[in-house]
């Protein structure tokens, strides 16, 4: 993910023993003991994460756990993401001063059901993807950009985004998109200064189709 993001961000990639760590008092209140194996490795190796991500930025490895909504509540004047897809987490944060938000999102690389396609894009968007290059699973791209979109989205306006709520635009040469909210939802959004557009940047690889945007204080 370092190389989606700005130097801004500090990121932390799970490596094997993060699967299998240790939470903090904080974090673990939040897991209870009913979770699935499943859900326990992901979350342990999210918050592993995101504590590296909080080091990184030259603060103490305080506990990241989770808001009622059950995304990460990160320590005061920091934002950040978490991404966890099949055998591979990754978590993202940055100073409150320098950035609004920041979103990030990892797919393994694989064909999109036709259902989860239909929900995921819009007819136009299917319509450009036709005339992209071929060998890539673009909707798989979409379905990573919009999420990464939500993330950055649901920190600043704290409301629903859904996946037809954002239109998106790639650019495959520069590995570059535009994602713009369409004109209802910003309408309803209970915050004035929610973004009308979020750009960000994405990469194919042999594993995992991986996506990342920040929004910069002005």
């Amino acid at each position: 993910m370092r190389d989606l993001l700005p130097p801004a961000v500090a990121v932390a990639v799970a490596g094997p023993d993060d699967w299998s760590g240790e939470l903090l008092p904080a974090e673990h209140a939040c897991l209870g003991d009913r979770a699935t194996p499943g859900r326990r490795r992901d979350f342990t190796a999210g918050r592993a994460c995101a504590r590296r991500a909080l080091t990184g930025l030259g603060l103490p490895p305080s506990p990241v756990p989770s808001a009622p909504d059950r995304s990460p509540a990160w320590p005061a004047g920091v934002v950040g993401t978490i991404t966890h897809t099949r055998d591979y987490c990754a978590a993202a944060a940055a100073r409150a001063t320098e950035l609004r938000s920041v979103g990030m999102d990892a797919e393994r690389h694989r064909a999109l059901s036709p259902g989860v396609r239909r929900k995921v894009c819009l007819p136009e968007e299917e319509s450009e993807l036709t005339r992209l290059p071929a060998g890539i699973p673009w909707p798989t791209v979409l379905f990573s950009v919009k999420e990464t979109v939500y993330k950055v989205w649901w920190p600043i306006v704290g409301a629903w985004l859904d996946f037809h709520d954002a239109r998106v635009t790639l650019d495959p040469d520069a590995g570059t998109f535009t994602a713009r909210i369409a004109p209802a939802r910003l309408h309803s959004a209970p915050v004035a200064d929610c973004p009308a557009s979020i750009d960000g940047r994405f990469a194919v690889d042999a594993d995992l189709v991986r996506s990342a945007a920040v929004l910069v204080r002005e």
